[in-house]
């Protein structure tokens, strides 16, 4: 992956996680920038339709083809896993 993606895609997740604590993780927005997050780490997903909060910056996103996966920033990096 380039590295403008990796900086893409960790400029999206902060703007998500620190929109604001009311947030809720199924908001539409939080789920378009997970969404954008993982494609941009080249993973398979389609859409996320659902996801829920671990902690600050940890999110497990459920997309709409079946794929789970956990997205959290690790020192700095945005870190998607599959489930």
């Amino acid at each position: 992956m380039s590295k403008r993606r990796k900086i893409l895609a960790l400029i999206v997740l902060k703007a998500a996680l620190f929109a604001g604590p009311a947030l809720a993780a199924d908001d539409p927005v939080v789920l378009k920038d997970l969404t954008a997050v993982i494609a941009l780490q080249g993973q398979p997903c389609g859409q996320v339709v659902a996801a829920t909060k671990q902690g600050d910056n940890d999110y497990i996103a459920s997309c709409q083809d079946g794929n789970r996966y956990r997205v959290f920033v690790n020192q700095g990096r945005v870190v998607v896993q599959k489930q």
